[in-house]
């Protein structure tokens, strides 16, 4: 009995521990009392309507310049009482003072529209329907511009992985205001090292990470997709010796049902896409 009593409190310690470095967090308790967070609804071109969270400095005795990252991952956490406890990679980035900017991308978590995986560039528009990840940077600045108070007409952008590749693709025919981008490590159009490695189709990531990301949704949404089904073996190359062919992905888990596994496993012309 006295065993027990012991584990509970060791167990009762160590949370209260967890809370009480998560409150004295002291750049997340900076965050919360520098900035305010504010949660927009941006309409693009076409009427689809972009979730984004913007974070001002309560300090108004100047004029900022918008960080911006977009982000097919969520801009979580959600309510605007409900705040980041990071906002930049580094704290010195906070206490230089920027509007920071977070967009769930086109068709992802709370933003209306369709996601498409490396949505390829469109030249030459004709019509308000004709909307890439260009044009959704481009109108997302043009917005802020309008109805965020104390900016100073100046935006940059960054990001890592696939919110490089939103940078890269928002610099093409970017927004005058426009004046920094700093995409890392970005995807360019999964020819490298993120599905074809050296040439040869990297199954095991991708085959767990479009479990998840290539679910599709049924619209505007918090909550991440529910993983597809499969059996969990920590050896990846029993898991896929026991799969075995190809084919049978989609015979055994995905059902034919992540549209981007099949045109990437498939489809015998690849390049098209881009």
């Amino acid at each position: 009995m006295k065993r027990a009593a012991y584990f509970v409190l060791l167990l009762a310690l160590f949370l209260f521990q967890g809370v009480y470095a998560a409150v004295q967090d002291p750049r997340a308790e900076y965050i919360r009392s520098g900035y305010t967070k504010f949660e927009y609804r941006i309409p693009m071109r076409d009427g689809v309507k972009l979730f984004t969270a913007v974070y001002q400095p309560n300090d108004t005795s100047r004029k900022y310049p918008f960080l911006m990252t977009r982000t097919p991952y969520s801009v979580r956490p959600y309510g605007a009482d409900n705040y980041k406890s990071r906002l930049s990679p580094t704290e010195a980035y906070e206490k230089e003072g920027f509007i920071f900017v977070f967009q769930d991308v086109r068709g992802r978590y709370m933003s209306e529209g369709t996601f498409v995986n490396m949505r390829p560039h469109i030249p030459v528009k004709k019509t308000n329907r004709d909307v890439d990840e260009s044009t959704d940077t481009y109108d997302t600045i043009e917005w802020l511009l309008k109805h965020v108070e104390n900016n100073n007409g100046k935006a940059g952008m960054w990001g890592i992985s696939y919110p490089g590749f939103f940078c890269s693709a928002g610099a093409i025919d970017s927004h005058p205001a426009l004046k920094a981008v700093s995409p890392q490590a970005p995807v360019s159009n999964f020819h490298g090292d993120d599905i074809f490695h050296n040439g040869a189709f990297w199954l095991s990531p991708n085959f767990r990470f479009f479990s998840s990301f290539g679910v599709k949704r049924e619209g505007p949404t918090t909550e991440s997709p529910k993983p597809v089904e499969y059996m969990k073996i920590a050896d990846d190359y029993q898991f896929f010796l026991e799969m075995g062919p190809l084919k049978n992905a989609n015979t055994k888990y995905f059902k034919n049902e992540i549209e981007f596994w099949n045109q990437i496993t498939e489809h015998p012309n690849y390049d098209e896409f881009w």
